[in-house]
């Protein structure tokens, strides 16, 4: 199979404008937790940004399948190479599943999912307080691991810039014409 130096462009695009929605989220979400003065604008801008991750990681995950990502560096330690595929694949996983638990969580607790100008999206699951009992806090600890799998992947990511210098970050960051 001839596998491409560099990720595709739509890969890149959409790596780099999830990563800015995706932070930009958790520190709406956590601002949110927080603040009792600003807790209504901050969910009137968590749930859009949610639901729009939630369509681009569909998106990227669509691109991943029908792209095949640049090879690893041959040398990586296979302990590093099968991290590096279980990581981007936990990060895939948790782009999904946590606007979906969010829009579960609030269908369970008979909350509107209000995305612009009064469109709401339909409600996932029945009210439920039980369900919302158990949704609202998978949804928080899960937002807590994906700010760790994203810490870990960009010290992955430095590490290939900075230490190897394998051009594993390059293939992410520039695309064919930065080299």
């Amino acid at each position: 199979m001839n596998r491409p130096r560099h990720f595709n462009l739509l890969a890149r695009v959409l790596h780099w404008s999830m990563a800015a929605a995706i932070l930009a989220m958790l520190f709406v979400g956590a601002a949110m937790v927080v603040s009792l003065r600003y807790r209504e604008a901050l969910l009137d801008l968590h749930r859009p940004l949610g639901v729009a991750i939630l369509l681009l990681a569909i998106v990227r995950l669509v691109n991943r399948l029908r792209h095949a990502p640049p090879p690893l560096p041959e040398d990586l330690p296979r302990l590093q190479v099968w991290a590096a595929k279980a990581s981007h694949w936990a990060l895939y996983g948790l782009m999904l599943a946590l606007p979906l638990i969010g829009w579960a969580m609030l269908s369970a607790g008979a909350y509107p999912v209000v995305l612009f100008g009064g469109v709401n999206l339909p409600p996932l699951l029945p009210h439920s307080p039980v369900m919302y009992g158990i949704l609202r806090p998978l949804h928080g600890v899960l937002a807590y691991v994906l700010f760790l799998t994203i810490l870990l992947h960009l010290a992955a990511a430095l590490y290939h810039a900075w230490v190897r210098r394998d051009g594993v970050f390059g293939q992410m960051a520039r695309g064919e014409r930065g080299g």
